[in-house]
């Protein structure tokens, strides 16, 4: 683990998983019902052990204290860009709805949860899938495994890397039973990986930009949940963001390569 921490990080992530979410692939059960919930749970925290450990194994306590201090430390996050955490996906999701019905794609792209406000259980729920769950994600898979990648790696392929990983631990979702039950989100896998491999270099811009915060990254994918399901964005909807996604991820690559050096691409944060 200390001479190839690039390697075993994807071994644990990948392998604490799967090791523990076989028995959902081979159940009918809800994922939300017990025991099946335990489950899911303990092999949902590999990106936290995997990050974790590592940073302990290879680094010691000053490794789990910088993360800590990237977990918690809001003031490293320049002021502008919480603006952008809180209403890039807003401002995103109702872009690509109103291109949609200009272009036809679909009549009817958004069906607005304004009574969300007034379920306190229903809120609670979204908010522990939206921010909850990402923050154990982001710790290890951005505050460990990105930091690690981009040592060693050109800002491009860290993101790839980082965002293949990433799909693939989310790949089993889409045969848990019940996961999506009480949300609009109904993934295919044609469409939903390589989204997720486009959503890891907007991340990994605001990860650099924002001086390596894991809380910054921590919000700015809660709210891409969040908005994503308040929004209640059509199921017909999604193949066709890609697209949108695909344009974003594009002009981030072309910005961090043709642009000028990463410095003046913003991709070294204060």
């Amino acid at each position: 683990m200390k001479t190839h921490p690039i390697l075993a990080f994807p071994l644990i992530y990948l392998g604490w998983a799967y090791l523990f979410w076989a028995p959902l692939l081979l159940s009918d059960a809800s994922v939300w019902t017990f025991p099946t919930i335990l489950w899911f749970l303990i092999g949902g925290a590999s990106p936290l052990i995997a990050g974790l450990g590592l940073a302990a194994v290879v680094d010691g306590r000053a490794g789990l204290r910088d993360l800590w201090w990237r977990l918690v430390d809001w003031r490293r996050v320049p002021g502008r860009w919480w603006l952008v955490l809180l209403l890039f996906w807003l401002a995103f999701d109702l872009a690509m709805a109103g291109l949609a019905v200009l272009l036809g794609v679909v009549a009817s792209p958004l069906a607005m949860h304004w009574s969300l406000w007034l379920d306190p259980e229903a809120l609670l729920f979204l908010l522990l899938l939206s921010f909850v769950f990402p923050a154990v994600e982001e710790i290890g898979l951005r505050g460990y495994y990105l930091e690690r990648l981009q040592a060693r790696l050109g800002v491009t392929a860290a993101g790839l890397v980082n965002g293949v990983t990433w799909a693939a631990w989310h790949a089993p979702f889409v045969w848990f039973a019940g996961y999506y039950a009480n949300t609009t989100f109904h993934p295919a896998l044609s469409w939903w990986l390589p989204m997720i491999v486009c959503h890891t270099l907007l991340i990994v811009h605001v990860y650099s930009r924002t001086g390596r915060s894991i809380l910054a990254v921590l919000v700015f994918h809660g709210m891409m949940n969040f908005t994503g399901e308040w929004l209640r964005i059509s199921s017909a909807m999604y193949p066709f963001m890609l697209y949108g996604n695909l344009v974003l991820a594009v002009l981030l690559v072309l910005c961090w390569r043709y642009v000028g050096t990463e410095e003046r691409c913003g991709m070294r944060g204060p």
